[in-house]
């Protein structure tokens, strides 16, 4: 999981863990990226044979943001486009290594389509109330 996150924020900008990094369950990686939606995201690793949800577990399905992210005060922006990974001990470094391959293109091929996403690629500040 750690390698899976720290691989995914080295490679992509505006992203990030959401919760607490230490204490909570070793399989589970939230991340949110910002200014895209995250059923968008999850088509494309779909394609990609990759197997991911958006929002927490209890609202799976759901196309608003998770209201758990939305009351840890993370950006209307960010909770839309978190989406959650959950290993087992059968994960194999390979499927990481996958993930952390396509993942890149993917956010960039979305973001690039987003209205939230300047023309110049430079992304607004996440945290300024306008997008929150």
């Amino acid at each position: 999981r750690d390698r899976l996150e720290q691989g995914l924020i080295q490679r992509i900008g505006h992203c990030f863990v959401t919760g607490d990094t230490r204490d909570r369950l070793p399989n589970t990686a939230n991340v949110a990226f910002e200014f895209i939606e995250g059923e968008a995201i999850l088509l494309k690793l779909n394609h990609a044979g990759i197997a991911a949800s958006s929002g927490s577990a209890c609202t799976s399905g759901s196309l608003e943001p998770s209201h758990v992210l939305r009351a840890m005060q993370i950006p209307f922006t960010a909770a839309h486009g978190a989406i959650r990974f959950s290993l087992s001990p059968e994960t194999t470094d390979d499927e990481i290594d996958h993930v952390l391959e396509v993942m890149p293109g993917i956010i960039e091929g979305l973001r690039a389509m987003s209205p939230f996403w300047s023309e110049n690629g430079a992304a607004p500040d996440a945290f300024n109330p306008e997008y929150a």
